[in-house]
Parts: structure tokens; C-alpha cells; sequence
């Protein structure tokens, strides 16, 4: 993947101080402090467990640290009005549910919500945004099948379709790809870098798979046991050392001329 371009505006998206999150007796985040800014996708990487859908949450303001700070552009998460940050954020889950039989074209219009006046209905130029983001997902042919009979790959690209309807400043990513096989993620991938490099659009992703934040990423977080391990350039953090400190297996990092990225192999330490 190309890097950022160097004009690129580079202004701070969240500023987190000394931040610490816990469900009841049971810490999952510890002394956080990030400054994620513009102009770079973004990746959360780390061991199952270690806080990273978590911290994804806090900085779509869907929870809130029992102490420390979380500021969005500048201003504290709580003070943005819930309506407004809808307009400049969207999450798209790793499980996106819908339990009801809404079709396809009703969920992904879900996403001009945030957008539209109460009562108000689409207007032309919105539904043609609908068609627009139907056909980018793939999902153009599934627009009148109900979502309650979609696969579970089928069922995220719907997500993203809803996402990108919402025109958001912020893209949040929960492993967006775990359930779609290896075309699909990559076809995925690519619309999302294209939004961020030709629109602007900000990523912030959680993800799993090494290889596949080294080929969509710019800058990466290494969360381990609720705390920060590392976080930098994705040519200068992907190493074998913190793929080891961070997952406890020996890894070798490679430059691959075919993918023109990063490439990770790893095995269990040979004391194992």
C-alpha cells in the first residue's frame, strides 16, 4: 500500500490521557494514552482479550472510561451532542445483527439517519447514494432480500454499505473482514483505502490478521492485557520483536515484492 501523502492533513482526531475502562471488577483497558490523528489508516492490533474492541468503543463514544480523558477534534467525547457525532462516525461491528426483516436497501438507507430531519424521507440525491454504496459492496443484485437471509459475509458487506451511506468524517472498523473469505477482504480493503485516499476519509480498524494490517495500514497500536505495547509506522512497529512481545511467537518480517508490503511468518518458539 502507498503511504500517506505528505500533504495530507495530519490534525489530531482523539487525544486519550492516562485512560482506564473496566466491565464491574474486571480492567480491560489500562493507562491508555494514544493521540490518533489524521491522514493514516489506522490499525488495532493484538491478542484476543486485550482491549481492542474495547477501545474502539470509546472512541465511537459508545462507552465512556471510568477515569482519564477522551477528546474527538479537540473537544471532550462527552460533550459532542449524539446526533452530531453520528454524522462524523461510523462503526461497522465484527457481528452486524439485524433481527428484524428489513431488506437490504432499508439498513443501508439507515445510514443517512443521522443526516436527515426528523420525519424527513430520503431525497433523490440520497437514494442514488444508496444505489452508489449497494453497488461499491457488491450488494446491488441483494438490495430487496432480507437481511435475516443473508450469509455472514453477505450480512458485513451491508454494514459497510450502511457505513459509507452515512458519509462519516471516521470510518471505525471492528475486524470488518472476519467473515469474508480472502477475495472479498481484499476487494473490501481496497474500497475503503480508495475512500480514504481520495476523499479523505479517516480509518481506524481492528484487526487480526498481520498480513492484512501491514497491506491496509499506515500506522499501527499493538494492545496487550488492556495496555499499549507499542504503536508507530507500520514499517518501523511490524517487527519480528514486537510480534513476539506482543502474540509470544518468533516471527519473520519480510519486504514482499509481490504484495509491495510487509509479510509476516510465524511458529511457535522452538522451546514450545
Amino acid at each position: 500500500m502507498a503511504p500517506p501523502l505528505s500533504e495530507r492533513n495530519t490534525g489530531q482526531l482523539w487525544s486519550l490521557r492516562e485512560v482506564h475502562f473496566s466491565y464491574g471488577d474486571t480492567p480491560v483497558l489500562r493507562d491508555i494514552g494514544l493521540e490518533l490523528r489524521s491522514g493514516r489508516c489506522t490499525g488495532i492490533l493484538g491478542p484476543n482479550g486485550s482491549g481492542k474492541t474495547t477501545l474502539l468503543d470509546l472512541l465511537a463514544g459508545l462507552q465512556a472510561p471510568q477515569s482519564g480523558t477522551i477528546e474527538f477534534q479537540g473537544r471532550p467525547m462527552a460533550a459532542w451532542p449524539k446526533k452530531h457525532l453520528a454524522r462524523l462516525l461510523a462503526l461497522v461491528p465484527q457481528d452486524f445483527m439485524v433481527r428484524f426483516g428489513f431488506s437490504v436497501r432499508e439498513v443501508v438507507e439507515m445510514g443517512l439517519h443521522p443526516h436527515l430531519h426528523r420525519f424527513a424521507t430520503p431525497s433523490e440525491a440520497d437514494r442514488a447514494l444508496i444505489d452508489q454504496a449497494l453497488a461499491v459492496t457488491g450488494i446491488a443484485t441483494l438490495a430487496d432480500r432480507p437481511v435475516t437471509r443473508l450469509s455472514g459475509g453477505e450480512k458485513q458487506r451491508v454494514a459497510v454499505a450502511r457505513a459509507l451511506a452515512q458519509r462519516p468524517t471516521v470510518l471505525l472498523l471492528d475486524e470488518a473482514t472476519s467473515n469474508l473469505d480472502i477475495h472479498h477482504s481484499l476487494e473490501l480493503l481496497h474500497l475503503i483505502r480508495d475512500r480514504f485516499e481520495r476523499q479523505d476519509m479517516q480509518v481506524v480498524a481492528v484487526m487480526h490478521d498481520l498480513n492484512l494490517a501491514a497491506f491496509f495500514c499506515d500506522h499501527l497500536i499493538f494492545l496487550k492485557e488492556g495496555r499499549v505495547i507499542c504503536q508507530g509506522p507500520t514499517d518501523e512497529v511490524l517487527t519480528p520483536a514486537t510480534i513476539n512481545a506482543v502474540y509470544g511467537v518468533e516471527a519473520e518480517v519480510t519486504a514482499n515484492a509481490f504484495t509491495q508490503c510487509r509479510q509476516v511468518s510465524f511458529r511457535l518458539p522452538a522451546s514450545h
